[in-house]
């Protein structure tokens, strides 16, 4: 009886990481023979990258300012492209997309997070909150009212990240003093340096006891 080689790992161990190489380089051999000439070889290959990832998704459920979504998502997809690009939740903004800006702010579980740097699929069952699900229906969020009335935004690209760390800033317990306010709100960077407006609406709704 002839002995197995010892280096040699059984079929099984290798059968689905093999099929999964098959199909992906397959479907991208695939996009470069049919791609018309002027579309060229470098587009193809994107093209047949695209096609790969129906091969590579993962079931992810996430509650998503109160709906559930139950998603197929590819693993490398960030929470930030999930919710712009498959929810269209465009609210939350892609600034440097290093977790440098602070424009892609959201909350999971009831606290800030830079959705930029962080997978969608490390989410799996959290609530998600959007700058979107803050407003009750017409009624704004009361951080959101105290932004307009002190203008605490200017080109508004930022805002919504700002708004929403500004929430997490109160509900953590960082809004005692204007010091406070600026170093736990440091992450938010506002282009157009409204920052004395925003702390002044921050400690507004903190005066006033309000929450989210």
């Amino acid at each position: 009886m002839d002995k197995q080689n010892p280096t040699e790992k059984p079929e099984k161990e290798h059968s689905s990481e093999s099929r999964r190489d098959f199909l992906k380089t397959t479907s991208i051999l695939t996009a470069i023979a049919v791609a018309p000439a002027t579309v060229g070889k470098a587009a193809a290959y994107n093209l047949g990258e695209k096609i790969s990832t129906a091969f590579e998704t993962t079931p992810v459920n996430l509650t998503v300012n109160g709906v559930k979504k139950q998603l197929s998502l590819e693993p490398r997809s960030t929470l930030l492209d999930v919710l712009r690009e498959q929810l269209d939740l465009t609210g939350t903004k892609k600034g440097c997309d290093y977790g440098q800006c602070g424009a892609c702010t959201v909350h999971v579980n009831g606290q800030r997070v830079l959705s930029c740097l962080s997978l969608a699929i490390m989410h799996e069952g959290e609530e998600v909150t959007t700058i979107e699900g803050l407003a009750k229906g017409e009624q704004l969020h009361p951080m959101q009212q105290a932004f307009i009335k002190h203008d605490g935004f200017q080109c508004g690209y930022c805002t919504p990240g700002q708004i929403m760390s500004a929430v997490a800033c109160i509900n953590e317990g960082h809004a005692n003093s204007e010091d406070d306010i600026r170093e736990f709100m440091s992450g938010n960077i506002c282009r157009c340096g409204a920052y004395p407006n925003i702390v002044k609406a921050i400690q507004e709704v903190k005066n006033g006891g309000q929450k989210s």
